[in-house]
């Protein structure tokens, strides 16, 4: 088993549209993909068809029902907010151990899996657990999405030092173009690389949905 966990700076950066391109690339070589958005919030019913997990469900070429996204997506909550404020708002707690069960049963059933996390590194799964304690039990090289905007060098940095200091291998980090910005694409994508410890920078302009790109080669490559 061969694998990746999507993780990023922050919220709205890219992360599903990298897993959508990487999971297409990946299937036109013939491999055999796995997607998981174990944990979604700001999730409603009426609007299943275009969340994230519908998204990663519809490159895998399988239907965006709540049945199929219950199915890769178990962890739900209705506030747009980090998954700890968002289950407490209902009452709940994320069960910790049944994410890190329910990540490890998939990955031994298979041969590529892909796992996109929610929000940046350091988001708050519960009480006493971050998205990079996530990452770390699993064992899982990360995929860093970070975005092209005033402040992403610190922001990207910050979180590559964090994966650093509990010994996530990076595979790489995508700078996905904002929007707006006031710094060119590749230069901040060249001040990241002079800081990113040997990871792998690579540059993704704005696509439209669907759209192909030779990064999603390269990052394939990586798999």
């Amino acid at each position: 088993m061969s694998g990746l966990f999507l993780t990023a700076t922050g919220t709205d950066i890219g992360k599903t549209f990298v897993a959508v391109g990487l999971i297409r690339e990946l299937r036109r070589r013939g491999r055999e993909v796995a997607a998981l958005k174990p944990v979604a919030s700001g999730f409603e019913e009426w609007s299943a068809p275009a969340s994230d997990p519908a998204r990663l469900l519809d490159a895998l070429d399988l239907p965006g029902t709540l049945d199929e996204i219950e199915r890769i997506a178990p962890f739900r909550y209705r506030a747009p907010v980090a998954p700890e404020l968002a289950a407490r708002r209902e009452g709940r707690t994320l069960d910790y151990d049944a994410l890190l069960a329910f990540c490890r049963d998939a990955a031994a059933a298979s041969d590529v899996l892909l796992i996109e996390g929610i929000g940046g590194v350091m988001v708050p799964l519960d009480g006493e657990r971050t998205v990079l304690d996530w990452i770390a039990d699993l064992k899982l090289p990360a995929l860093v999405v970070a975005g092209n905007y005033l402040g992403t060098i610190s922001h990207t940095l910050t979180a590559l030092a964090s994966l650093r200091h509990r010994r996530v291998p990076v595979a790489a980090v995508v700078v996905s173009e904002s929007s707006e910005s006031a710094v060119p694409l590749a230069e901040n994508a060249a001040s990241i690389a002079r800081f990113a410890h040997g990871a792998k920078v690579f540059s993704l302009p704005r696509l439209e949905a669907g759209a192909d790109h030779p990064v999603f080669a390269s990052l394939a490559d990586l798999v």
